[in-house]
């Protein structure tokens, strides 16, 4: 190859080389100017919150989560009552949060040695005004047992029982200039004094339960409940936030039915029936660097016992560590 055309096809490479180094750039410029506008215009009280210094923060989290569903009823006359356990589910997770948008990645020691078969999805998304978290199982294994009057107790096998379960919560913070949801449970707000609010609530739940054995039977259901609650985040001291929240919702739209060796039947609606997400957090600041514990708890009611009434236990817990950068 001719020196000059080989000299020229370098100078080439390299301009088109700085073009893209160039368009990456200014695409992550702009990205950082559409966050930053996103971020700083939330409109708040600095005596009670304030953001961090940082725009970036990375998290370390230990969850465990779990599911219960409870039966009641009657059959031919005779009460029975059930109740069966899910497996625990245990994962470690890593994080990186920059200016409220955050990502992990999860790992589960468990299913990666073969001895966790369900799967399980959660997507939250938190502000200090309003937010929503979405929790989605699919568990194939349930630890349980059941009981009638007159027969006592009896085990059921762990493969008997497999349900897919929908839960969406979503929320309104009327003391939103005042009272952070974040602080307590993404760590992108720091609340520096204590304040509470008044929450509006919108809950939805999806189940898909199938049972194996000689009573096969098939239970679905769909349900929606809205109501009000309160939440508080209480600073004891300048590096501690401790925060409960509940918001009970009266289930306003139900269709659920059940179907027993090719029998179907409604499981007709008994107000009020309730769905009820509960939310609780402790976190310690010292520097840059912050450590605690959250929870959710969402309980869902629906039925009735004279018949037959379902309960629902959806819970998820975290200890998390977390560092801004």
């Amino acid at each position: 190859m001719n020196k000059n055309v080989f000299i020229i096809l370098c100078l080439m490479l390299s301009v088109c080389g700085n073009m893209q180094a160039q368009k990456v750039k200014n695409f992550i410029s702009k990205g950082d100017s559409l966050l930053s506008v996103r971020y700083y215009r939330s409109k708040f009280d600095t005596a009670y919150i304030m953001r961090p210094k940082t725009k970036l923060t990375l998290t370390g989290r230990f969850n465990v989560s779990g599911s219960d569903i409870e039966l009641w009823g009657k059959d031919a006359g005779a009460d029975f009552h059930s109740q069966m356990t899910s497996d625990w589910k245990t994962t470690v997770s890593v994080g990186v949060n920059y200016m409220g948008v955050g990502i992990f990645l999860a790992i589960n020691p468990a299913k990666m040695m073969g001895k966790y078969k369900d799967l399980e999805l959660n997507f939250t998304s938190y502000g200090n005004r309003w937010g929503f978290d979405i929790a989605y199982q699919n568990a194939k294994y349930f630890n349980g047992w059941y009981e009638e009057s007159g027969k006592g107790r009896m085990g059921i096998p762990n493969d008997m029982l497999s349900m897919k379960t929908l839960n969406v919560n979503a929320y309104y913070a009327f003391n939103h200039r005042k009272f952070s949801y974040p602080a307590a449970f993404s760590q992108t707000y720091i609340q520096r004094r204590s304040a509470g609010s008044f929450l509006l609530g919108l809950s939805g739940q999806a189940q898909w339960t199938k049972t194996k054995g000689d009573y096969e039977s098939f239970l679905r259901g769909l349900n929606v409940g809205v109501g009000a609650g309160y939440g508080y985040n209480w600073v004891p001291g300048r590096r501690w936030l401790l925060h409960l929240s509940t918001i009970p919702t009266v289930i306003v739209f139900s269709r659920s039915w059940v179907n027993v060796n090719g029998n179907r039947s409604p499981i007709r609606y008994h107000f009020p029936s309730f769905i009820v997400p509960t939310r609780a957090a402790v976190v310690y600041q010292f520097g840059r660097c912050f450590v605690g514990t959250s929870a959710v708890f969402n309980f869902t009611n629906i039925g009735d016992k004279d018949k037959l009434a379902v309960d629902n236990y959806k819970w998820l817990t975290r200890l998390f560590f977390g560092y801004r950068l």
